[in-house]
C-alpha cells in the first residue's frame, strides 16, 4: 500500500509506474521472508497489490466507486500481478530448494 500512496504522489496514479514498483516489491518480499514461511510469499504478493492498488485505481462517487475503480484496476493491469506472483513463487521454489539441498547435504557426507 505504500508503494501505491507513493505512486500517488509522484506520478499522479499511474497504473503503469505502480506495476513498475510492485515487481522488486515482490521480489523482495520472496527474499525476506523467514525459510519456514516462503510458501506464505506468493500468497501474500497478490493481495498486497490489490490493497495497494486502492490509492491509484481512480475509483470515486462513494464506495461503489472506489470498488468499481479496484476491479477496473485489478483487471486491466493483470498482468503485473501475474508477473509478480510468478516473480514471487520462482524466488522461493530456488530457495526452498537451496534449503532443502543444505539440509541433505549432511546425510550424504556421513
Amino acid at each position: 500500500m505504500l508503494v501505491g500512496g507513493i505512486d500517488w504522489l509522484l506520478f499522479g496514479s499511474s497504473l503503469f509506474a505502480y506495476g513498475l514498483l510492485f515487481l522488486p516489491v515482490a521480489a523482495a518480499t520472496a527474499l525476506w521472508v523467514r525459510p519456514a514461511d516462503l510458501i506464505t510469499a506468493p500468497v501474500s504478493v497478490p493481495i498486497a497489490f490489490a490493497v495497494g492498488v486502492w490509492p491509484v485505481s481512480g475509483g470515486s462517487g462513494g464506495f461503489g466507486g472506489e470498488l468499481m475503480g479496484i476491479v477496473s484496476a485489478l483487471s486491466l493491469h493483470a498482468g503485473w500481478l501475474y508477473a509478480g506472483t510468478v516473480i514471487a513463487a520462482l524466488i522461493a521454489l530456488v530457495r526452498k530448494a537451496v534449503l532443502i539441498g543444505k539440509r541433505r547435504l549432511p546425510r550424504r557426507v556421513a
